[in-house]
């Protein structure tokens, strides 16, 4: 049963539609991340959910009562700012227990509620800490222990690791799944971090515009991504244009001289006849070897050693191919190499088509 519910959610500013018609379900104690580039309507979405910004059309339902039009402080929500916005003046004990102050909690629970916080966000050694003697990361589990503390039940997460570097960025994301799962918090996050969504999310939904352009569990996603948009936005892929025969052989194009056939590929029309579609392809599901080792030929244009990862550029009869390679002390091809490429059945994906202009 939904916890959250979003109905045909709108805002209009002037003659500007910011978010358009947008529905979305959230279960009791789901993750779910907000995705998209910047003017999307995502952080406006997260602000008509906490109340900073006016509804100009549909509701917000939370666990059964409507609160659209409800005041921020009466819908109880926690909220963790891009900036964090503690209070300077004040140690991370006394930041943490802020919020329970002010709804004239006990004095003997505050301390229990915010003992147990700061165990959550492993922070029990820095409560006399001042926010400036905290790293960036502690700041972040100091803004999220306060917001967490209150027991809300929607935690929203504003941008909440942008301000902190690439490193300790990839850390945050695992320690601040781990301390949502264990709250058990229904959470929003916004977020334009794809690596970010996806890592931490039960859901992503994926913003353009204002509209909602896909919903769906990471992996789902990534793997079977619903436009060109999305096949780009959410991770690194190759795209080609190709004309698709279906027959009773199935959905098979030509590339490079050679007859490709599609497997468990349902979303092609028509179901008979010919049509031109567009296909994606991840760099990590292709094979790159040796000259005359797979089935098309083609020359290493660049490469990019990544630590973890060689990235290739590989020029071939249909085009440029990024081509992702882990770093296991195997073969490493020098630029103007001849190789071959191949990929694994399943790999090739076919993207619905969008409006002329946005591929």
């Amino acid at each position: 049963m939904s916890f959250l519910q979003l109905h045909g959610l709108t805002k209009i500013f002037a003659d500007t539609t910011a978010v358009d018609n947008l529905s979305l379900d959230v279960a009791k104690g789901e993750f779910v991340s907000l995705l998209g580039p910047s003017g999307c309507g995502k952080t406006t979405t997260l602000q008509m959910i906490a109340g900073f910004v006016d509804v100009t059309a549909g509701s917000i339902i939370l666990d059964g009562k409507d609160i659209t039009f409800a005041k921020p402080n009466e819908r109880g929500l926690g909220i963790v700012f891009q900036t964090y916005a503690l209070f300077p003046h004040m140690t991370v004990e006394k930041n943490v227990a802020f919020g329970l102050e002010m709804r004239k909690i006990t004095g003997r629970d505050i301390a229990r509620r915010v003992k147990d916080a700061l165990a959550m966000a492993q922070l029990e050694k820095f409560a006399q800490r001042y926010p400036r003697e905290l790293s960036g990361g502690q700041r972040q589990r100091v803004a999220l222990a306060r917001a967490l503390v209150i027991q809300p039940p929607v935690l929203l997460l504003d941008e909440p690791l942008s301000n902190l570097d690439a490193n300790l960025r990839e850390e945050m994301q695992f320690e601040l799944r781990r301390i949502q799962q264990q709250a058990g918090t229904t959470t929003i996050m916004v977020t334009h971090d794809q690596a970010e969504a996806l890592s931490v999310s039960d859901r992503v939904v994926v913003m353009r515009e204002g509209k909602v352009i896909q919903i769906d569990e990471p992996y789902v996603m990534y793997e079977n991504p619903a436009t060109p948009f999305i096949s780009r936005f959410v991770g690194k892929t190759n795209t080609f244009e190709v004309t698709l025969t279906v027959s009773e052989q199935g959905r098979q194009f030509d590339l490079d001289g050679h007859r490709i056939t599609l497997k468990n590929e349902s979303n092609i029309a028509p179901s008979s006849g010919s049509c031109d579609a567009l296909m994606s392809l991840r760099p990590e599901k292709i094979v790159i070897g040796r000259q005359g080792q797979g089935r098309f030929a083609g020359s290493v244009k660049n490469s990019f050693f990544l630590g973890n990862l060689w990235m290739y550029e590989v020029q071939t009869a249909f085009g440029l191919i990024i081509v992702s390679v882990i770093n296991n002390h195997q073969q490493v091809y020098k630029i103007g190499e001849n190789v071959s490429l191949d990929w694994h059945e399943g790999a090739l994906k076919v993207l619905t088509a969008e409006p002329a202009g946005n591929l």
